[in-house]
């Protein structure tokens, strides 16, 4: 069995409180190793992104793999996203496939998990990067909704460095439509959007913990008002009985590659409907949303 426990990483309580709110912040789930290590990687990146223009890289779509917020600079510099960082760095596929996060997640959809997706989403201080309200399954559906979405705070996220929000318990709600007069844009109606944010929990925590998320909870993100950079690796993984419907929005050389437990060679179903998802043309979700 790959994993670096045979014990449950979550308590009870845990695990009751995600199925009933449809997230859970956990502390520590990599080593201070880890966290250095993934940060030596993305400062290095940060460096680089300063001597380019526009998003640049190529994933194995031909897309970028380092997507540029408008108005980067070599002196005010605005990476927001690295897509597929396990493919370039050992230090981001180490903590997707061999630390305690992912054995948190088998504690969640276990014990069978693979792995869909990996990205960076960066807020640095002074960008205008936010996240319109949405759901994650609509982008990335699959035959049941056995998925959960890893936010790994590798920075400390706070109050004002642009943190998630989220409207706890609608991931058993319905599934809103990212579509509007005929446009995919990423994100839900307004009038929903704005309901949401009034009623929604902020997660914060340490730089080393943890936000799991269930794939159809709604949520969204401002800004970072702040002078302190935000940054989260965020993986995507699903039970192994859950099979992708649609195109893997950041396709990588490790989509479904199992991370705890084995291969079952089966597929199951739930019942839902959703509208299919647009693929992005360019680097990231950001430009969908942004219309």
């Amino acid at each position: 069995m790959n994993s670096t426990t045979d014990l449950r990483v979550l308590s009870a309580q845990q695990r009751e409180s995600f199925w009933q709110n449809g997230y859970l912040v956990v502390e520590d789930v990599v080593s201070d190793e880890q966290l250095t290590a993934m940060r030596r990687d993305f400062d290095a990146w940060l460096e680089e992104s300063k001597s380019h223009a526009q998003s640049y890289g190529e994933t194995i779509d031909g897309r970028a793999r380092f997507d540029l917020e408008p108005g980067h600079s070599a002196e005010a510099p605005a990476l927001r996203r690295v897509n597929a960082p396990i493919e370039v760095s050992e230090a981001y596929h180490e903590v997707a496939t061999n630390s305690v996060m992912v054995d948190a997640v088998a504690d969640l959809i276990g014990p069978n998990v693979k792995l869909h997706h990996t990205k960076i989403n960066s807020k640095l201080p002074g960008a205008a990067t936010s996240v319109k309200w949405h759901q994650d399954f609509p982008f990335t559906p699959h035959t049941n909704d056995d998925l959960v979405t890893a936010l790994l705070m590798v920075d400390e996220v706070t109050e004002t460095n642009g943190p998630l929000e989220v409207l706890a318990g609608s991931h058993t709600g319905e599934l809103h439509s990212l579509w509007h007069d005929g446009v995919f844009t990423g994100y839900i109606d307004d009038e929903v959007a704005q309901a949401s944010k009034a009623s929604a929990d902020i997660c914060t925590g340490p730089a080393g913990a943890v936000c799991l998320m269930h794939t159809r909870l709604l949520h969204g993100s401002t800004a970072n008002h702040s002078q302190r950079p935000r940054t989260l690796m965020i993986s995507v993984y699903s039970a192994a009985d859950a099979m992708p419907l649609s195109p893997n929005p950041i396709p990588t050389t490790y989509e479904g590659l199992v991370v705890r437990g084995e291969q079952t060679n089966r597929i199951r179903s739930t019942v839902f409907d959703v509208e299919r998802p647009e693929y992005p043309k360019t680097a990231s979700f950001f430009d969908q949303q942004a219309g």
